[in-house]
């Protein structure tokens, strides 16, 4: 049958997942993200791993293995215990909590495709240290059931072979394999029930409910199907004949949740890996981050948002709180308030390819749009590009350094005007900050038809005490007098995760000056936006200490003897984000994209009024774009005085272990629906938030 062909290469692919999972366990638990030694008695070929995928393996792990030591703990009376592995694949739990002697009068079951089950038992032979593990398993012990295949079978642990989608059958197999109904009971399943049919995922929730009465489920699964990193998500298990199933149906925590209770379970707790991931003690949470260099934030996070995990309960287990978040959490859920109109994103028609992420852009001219740095399909950039705008549309023309290759990344490009740009830290790895700052001025090959743009690149020599390297900061101009001063504030270093120092630079002088700022200083932070704003600037956002987004504004004001931070009042307060990007236009500071943690969906455009501090939030509507748009670590710059076109440039990044997705062309925003609206949206009397709208995520999780 046709059918019956394509459900066995698709069964094929499906098991092939598992030897890629067990190869980045093995390498996230040799660099030390979490102790396990029996891992790597099921890999032939050790591989290390991006330090982005040893986090999310970290995590994957650090959720179940908390489920698993809390059932144990809460079950730790009872005279016996069994725990039901679904799809276990090369999992080394059973040897793991052996040996940490936690497995006192517990049963491990561990079910999965017959060619599975059958090359982990050919593992376990093989290892004198797993087969110790064993010491009553008979090795001539396989037998085929009528049922089905049991390919070790002894006191405490029993591998079988089998197809979950056929219900009866799993029954009778683990029923002869010894699975009591009556004692309490722990269901795992890690990335495995969404690669069938929905229906038959559904079939096996229900069925498990209905045989053991006394159970805790704990699955581990993908969520949020139709934001740019869900499709990405998508895309590349339907490129491994993999289908994902069950997020398209249960799309979010809230139906998982509810998908379990009319399944049959009583109680249900789901969180997204954001939410479990700040569960964990501070003092975890730092370990972990120290042990690897890394600068992957905005996929470290759209990843852990974009997975989740469960546990559903039955019987006397719905008494005990085996998920439990902290008592406080630093991301508490908000529900933004979004206005009924949108801004509409197109890509610009007839423009070549440009692509990359960590870019720094400016406008050396209205219509001259230079690019440096960042990071593409082949690696770091080494030189410059040049977006011109004419009267036939845009054209790209390389820009050629005079020998400068500027590999950097997330750096920043400041156009000062009639005196060229300067370009101020960056980094080429996370252990490589760049503390060289370059003056870049420019001249056109052939102003009527560039194919190339001439830059003058010079590095500049500064006296005075100077900010220490850095990256992920933001410079801004500031004109004081007849003076023209760049503001460097925040970023990150090798060892410090976020910084909070102020540092002026007097480009005439070239000197770093000590300028006095009072106030209360902001937050040390980056990924932020600052801009310009008559005399001083506005900040707003960025990631700060603890890896926690922040969603302030504070303008920096002059005074006679220098400067003075003054926090903007927000109203309603606004998700706080991260890499995104920030235009003042008139009176209102528009923000672009970035990266949110505390809701669902993804950032849109932001206004805020800077002189009365109302907020606005609004979606951006992307059915002209034919790829998904990754709004983080991208470029943007106001094309007309007005401000009513955007261009956004670049942005995307490694998106886990799917593989790179980078946006393909520019695209212009058309900013006149909020820009026309916002006097009256912005300046009308708001009614007070519901506390409703703004809320710690843990008191929307059903408490045991």
């Amino acid at each position: 049958m046709p059918g019956t062909h394509s459900r066995g290469k698709q069964d094929a692919a499906v098991q092939g997942t598992n030897d890629s999972s067990v190869v980045s366990k093995v390498s996230a638990a040799t660099q030390g993200y979490f102790h396990d030694e029996f891992l790597q008695h099921f890999v032939c070929k050790s591989l290390r791993r991006a330090p982005l995928i040893n986090r999310g393996y970290y995590v994957r792990w650090k959720a179940v293995d908390h489920c698993v030591k809390q059932f144990l703990h809460v079950t730790d009376s009872c005279s016996r215990r069994q725990i039901l592995s679904l799809g276990a694949g090369f999992d080394s739990l059973y040897f793991r909590l052996h040996a940490e002697k936690a497995l006192q009068r517990a049963v491990v079951f561990e079910v999965d495709f017959p060619d599975v089950s059958r090359r982990k038992a050919a593992l376990i032979r093989g290892s004198s240290r797993l087969k110790d593990a064993l010491s009553d398993w008979d090795l001539s012990s396989q037998t085929d059931s009528a049922a089905g295949p049991v390919y070790v079978s002894s006191a405490q642990y029993n591998l079988l072979g089998l197809d979950l989608r056929n219900g009866r059958m799993a029954e009778e197999v683990l029923r002869v394999a010894g699975l009591q109904h009556n004692i309490p009971s722990l269901v795992l399943s890690e990335v495995v029930l969404t690669y069938m049919e929905t229906s038959w995922s559904d079939a096996v929730i229900g069925w498990v409910a209905g045989i053991l009465p006394q159970a805790l489920f704990v699955m581990y699964e993908q969520i949020c199907p139709d934001d740019p990193f869900g499709k990405v998500m998508q895309s590349h298990f339907l490129k491994l004949n993999s289908k994902i199933h069950a997020l398209c149906q249960y799309p979010d925590t809230a139906a998982q949740t509810q998908r379990f209770l009319q399944k049959g379970w009583d109680k249900s707790v789901c969180m997204d890996m954001n939410q479990f991931y700040f569960s964990l003690a501070e003092v975890e949470r730092e370990r972990m981050e120290k042990l690897e260099p890394f600068d992957e934030f905005e996929e470290w996070h759209q990843k852990c948002s974009h997975y989740f995990i469960l546990t559903a309960s039955k019987g006397p287990l719905t008494s005990p709180a085996l998920l439990s978040p902290a008592t406080e959490s630093p991301i508490p859920r908000m529900v933004p308030k979004l206005e009924a109109i949108s801004v509409a994103a197109r890509p610009i028609a007839g423009t070549p390819c440009v692509e990359g992420a960590g870019m720094a852009s400016t406008l050396l001219e209205p219509s001259l749009l230079l690019l440096t740095g960042g990071y593409g399909r082949g690696g770091r950039n080494t030189g410059a590009v040049a977006l011109i705008r004419g009267e036939a549309g845009w054209r790209c023309a390389l820009a050629e350094l005079n020998g400068e290759r500027d590999v950097r990344m997330y750096h920043t490009l400041t156009s000062v005007p009639g005196w060229g740009a300067v370009v101020i830290g960056g980094r080429t790895s996370p252990r490589n900050p760049i503390d060289s700052i370059l003056r870049i001025t420019h001249c056109l090959s052939d102003e009527h038809d560039p194919k190339t743009m001439q830059l003058s690149v010079e590095k500049m020599v500064c006296t005075g005490e100077g900010p220490k390297a850095r990256w992920r900061h933001t410079t801004t101009l500031l004109s004081q007098g007849d003076r023209n001063l760049l503001f460097v504030f925040g970023g990150h270093t090798e060892r410090e995760s976020v910084l909070g120092d102020a540092h002026f630079l007097c480009l005439e002088k070239q000197h770093w000056m000590d300028i006095p700022v009072e106030g209360s200083f902001p937050e040390p932070r980056h990924s932020h936006s600052a801009c310009a704003c008559g005399e001083g600037l506005v900040m707003f956002g960025g990631l700060g200490g603890g890896g926690v987004p922040l969603g302030d504004a504070v303008l920096l004001k002059p005074t006679p003897a220098g400067f003075c931070w003054e926090r903007l009042h927000l109203q309603p307060a606004l998700v706080p984000r991260y890499s995104h990007s920030a235009h003042v236009i008139g009176e209102n500071l528009v923000v672009v994209g970035g990266v949110w943690l505390q809701a669902d969906r993804v950032p849109g455009v932001a206004v805020i009024n800077l002189a009365t501090g109302g907020s606005i939030e609004v979606s951006i509507d992307t059915s002209s774009v034919p790829w998904p748009l990754m709004l983080h670590s991208f470029c943007s710059e106001l094309l007309d005085p007005d401000g009513a076109e955007l261009v956004l440039i670049g942005g995307g990044g490694n998106c886990f272990s799917f593989g790179m997705h980078l946006n393909a062309h520019p695209v212009i925003l058309d900013l006149r629906p909020v820009l026309q609206n916002s006097t009256q949206l912005l300046h009308c009397v708001r009614e007070p938030l519901d506390p409703a709208d703004y809320f710690p995520w843990m008191d929307l999780l059903p408490s045991y």
